[in-house]
């Protein structure tokens, strides 16, 4: 119901024959220009806030342009971005647009390495300059770097008072440029070392060049920059020279997947992107393993090397619940499964009346669970009409079969989401009155004050288009009974990992929680998890416990769905609301394979996370209790 920021999306591919092998077979030289434009366009899901694409060609004469880069805000940008590239060749006469040797030598963007970002803010900060990707520039093409991923680091502090102490000056505090600043170092160094190598075996001038660009290893740059970063990332780069890599974190909390032949290899943030851009079946796809990258050298030789050892499956689970497409054929049957896996709690808040119960989903993240969850209550019905045509102890007649079989599973289009709001609409209650009106109903759907209705979406953060919106207009059929279920469990802590979710007071659950810990008086619990998080500040980040886990356990789930409900019930709603939450057990067994599960048990993958977690916890109550003196 609540759109959250998606991470990242990034898509590389790697042309391993001459632009005019690409000409002859497939009628442009162009070819991996354009399948970059729709590895980009099926990954649109994962940033609107900006796109940026980096492209290098090999073998150029000194004096001319290597790499070329484009980038643009807004929701069109990868559209800004392809046609910026494309009115670069509008002067051009059409027999030499169809010339793959002109191309190469003369125009931009006719190269034999291309990388894409799509781009979601999950730092607040926004504006061209920070949209990926990032360019270091050098005279020396093995010093050029291009840099981009699907990234959020916990220790950017901690690299930047270590790349300063050693004399560098970052010109930007983020993530991204710090990344940038400290893996240019290290391509320095690489560079200097090949340079010495070469120096050592007598050769002189442009042989000198030519072996630096043919010897470089980017596994060394790896092995010396990532593993100072704690975080999720996958990290996506060329050089000026013609290398590219990709490599996912330790903890495997990002995803990435490649696809190599003897005329390209590609990669993207999912499956699916390359499976419809490439023509390919599910088998043909790998995975990168957490701690691996994937590297093409200069030569078109391709290699996979374990840079960092793995840390564990820290696979985030909420990529399968909602932010990778869905019709990723594991993702699918996972969220399929999230849905069936809820029938249980939802018989028992509707009072197993299923015959009085109209199902449908908020769009559209939760159409899936929502097939599966019809999927559960189909295989309910038929063991129920099994049953009863058991107990009947005799052959029954057509009337009484017809009044067995005709029980179904009623499931209807209820909500439309019928309006995007206008953010210039700012006065508060104009804006809060036009919101209460995204989502329309289909009218007279169920009947009223008799049907139950049971609404499905993916997840539930910050409850306020429940509050403002869906449960308003959900109202206005009378059903006796809404229950609003979620596929994913409660989400109770913040995310580091590239999610703009970092606020604990953002959640519901955990405004939730506050409430039912004031109303039973245990103030001291507030003030001793704040204590212990000041404590924990203190120790090394290795040896951190994430204290906030402590507010939850006086109380059930059970307890802190009653709570979310009194919280988001608008006022002149009184019909009876239940909530119905996946549990953590459920979580695992339809996705067994992602085991990140820390939005919901404040189980940190890395040291960084609980330490951060614990930091949350005390702006939160310095921010909220400074001045009521409390503590």
């Amino acid at each position: 119901m609540e759109q959250l920021k998606h991470e990242c999306g990034v898509a590389m591919i790697r042309l391993l024959k001459p632009l005019e092998y690409y000409q002859r077979k497939y009628g442009t030289w162009m070819y991996g220009l354009n399948k970059l434009y729709l590895m980009m366009e099926k990954q649109h899901n994962r940033g609107q806030e900006g796109a940026g694409m980096a492209c290098v060609k090999l073998k150029t004469e000194p004096g001319n342009e290597y790499m070329f880069r484009e980038k643009a805000e807004g929701a069109n940008a990868i559209t800004e971005i392809f046609g910026s590239v494309q009115n670069g060749f509008k002067d051009v006469a059409k027999d030499k647009l169809a010339d793959a040797f002109y191309a190469a030598e003369n125009l931009p963007f006719a190269g034999e390495l291309y990388m894409g970002h799509l781009r979601y803010s999950t730092t607040g900060k926004s504006g061209l300059k920070y949209v990926h990707p990032f360019l270091r520039r050098n005279n020396w093409k093995a010093k050029n770097l291009c840099l981009c991923g699907n990234f959020n680091m916990t220790n950017i502090d901690e690299i930047f008072n270590k790349i300063t102490a050693q004399g560098q000056c970052p010109r930007i505090f983020s993530d991204s440029y710090i990344m940038l600043e400290w893996m240019g170092h290290r391509l320095d160094r690489e560079v200097e070392r090949n340079f010495q190598i070469a120096k050592e075996q007598g050769l002189e001038g442009t042989d000198i060049t030519d072996y630096i660009d043919s010897h470089v290893k980017m596994s060394n740059v790896l092995k010396t920059t990532m593993p100072d970063f704690d975080g999720g990332y996958v990290v996506c780069g060329l050089t000026g020279s013609g290398e590219l890599f990709s490599m996912r974190d330790p903890w495997g909390i990002r995803p990435a997947f490649y696809y190599k032949n003897d005329e390209i290899v590609a990669i993207a943030s999912e499956r699916p992107v390359l499976q419809t851009t490439f023509d390919l079946q599910c088998s043909d796809i790998a995975e990168l393993k957490p701690g691996e990258a994937i590297m093409v050298r200069q030569n078109g030789e391709c290699i996979l090397e374990q840079v960092l050892q793995p840390k564990g499956n820290y696979a985030c689970s909420f990529e399968r619940i909602y932010f990778s497409r869905g019709s990723d054929r594991d993702i699918y049957q996972e969220r399929r499964k999230l849905g069936e896996l809820l029938l249980n709690p939802i018989l028992k808040a509707v009072d197993y009346d299923v015959e009085h119960t109209v199902f449908s989903f908020i769009p559209n993240t939760a159409e899936v669970a929502y097939y599966g969850m019809l999927g559960g209550f189909k295989k309910f019905l038929n063991e129920q009409k099994i049953k009863a045509i058991e107990e009947l102890n005799h052959i029954p007649t057509r009337e009484e079969l017809e009044l067995i079989l005709n029980q179904y599973v009623r499931s209807e289009k209820v909500a439309w989401k019928d309006i995007k709001l206008r953010t210039f609409i700012t006065e508060g209650n104009s804006r809060n009155d036009l919101a209460s009106h995204v989502y329309d109903i289909t009218y007279e759907s169920l009947q009223p004050g008799v049907d139950n209705l049971v609404i499905i979406d993916d997840s539930i953060v910050r409850g306020t288009t429940l509050r403002e919106s869906i449960i308003k207009i959900l109202d206005r059929l009378h059903p006796r009974k809404i229950v609003i279920v979620s596929s994913s469990p409660q989400i109770r802590y913040p995310d580091y990992y590239g999610i703009d979710m970092a606020r604990l007071e953002e959640f519901i659950a955990f405004r939730a929680c506050i409430e039912l810990i004031k109303e039973s008086g245990q103030h001291r619990l507030i003030e001793d998890t704040y204590r212990n998080c000041l404590e924990e500040m203190k120790k090394d980040k290795n040896d951190m416990r994430c204290c906030v886990k402590d507010i939850y356990k006086p109380f059930s789930v059970e307890q802190l769905n009653n709570k979310m409900v009194e919280m988001l019930r608008p006022s002149e709603v009184t019909t009876p609301i239940e909530l119905v939450f996946q549990s953590i057990e459920g979580l695992h067994e339809a996705i067994p394979h992602h085991q990140g599960d820390w939005y919901f048990t404040g189980n940190y993958p890395t040291p960084g996370g609980a330490k951060l977690a614990n930091q949350a916890f005390i702006n939160y109550v310095e921010k909220c209790y400074q001045y009521e003196q409390k503590f």
